[in-house]
């Protein structure tokens, strides 16, 4: 379920994000409902984000180079490692990321949905080894989905 008390709620090409911070690092991006209500701040590492995101938005090619702090067990943080392997414009599926670190693809699409910094640990470029999307966000359906239909057409891999 979507927090509702986020340090900043930054405005996207798709919709929006919610930010939070802890000590000075990235905790959780989240994508909140089309409609959802900028909310500004002059945190910066805030401003730092929305730079970067920024210049994704412009150029998919653009790196993030943020302070993460992503909150998950061992298994988690080396899935979302691997996440940022990936680079933009390329695609993995589950099983090969599974392959890679010696786990099963039910496991790492768990990962991935936990995933708590979506686009700057870009779990978008996972896919169904069949080619279909698969889920994103815990999610196969809604805005959530379009999302990631969205970053893959802006990373030119739809």
């Amino acid at each position: 379920m979507p927090q509702t008390d986020y340090d900043a709620i930054l405005p996207t090409p798709f919709g929006a994000l919610g930010v939070c911070i802890a000590a000075g690092r990235l905790r959780r991006l989240e994508f909140l409902p089309p409609g959802s209500a900028a909310k500004d701040s002059d945190d910066p590492l805030i401003q730092r984000l929305a730079d970067q995101l920024a210049a994704y938005f412009a150029d998919p090619g653009q790196p993030f180079d943020l302070p993460l702090d992503p909150v998950g067990s061992d298994f988690r943080r080396r899935v979302w490692q691997a996440l940022r392997d990936i680079p933009a414009g390329r695609l993995s599926t589950y099983g090969e990321l599974a392959r890679r670190l010696g786990s099963s693809p039910r496991a790492v699409g768990q990962a991935l949905g936990d995933n708590p910094l979506p686009i700057v640990i870009p779990c978008h470029r996972v896919v169904a080894a069949n080619g279909g999307l698969g889920g994103f966000n815990h999610s196969d359906t809604g805005y959530s989905i379009g999302i990631k239909r969205w970053l893959l057409a802006h990373e030119s891999v739809a």
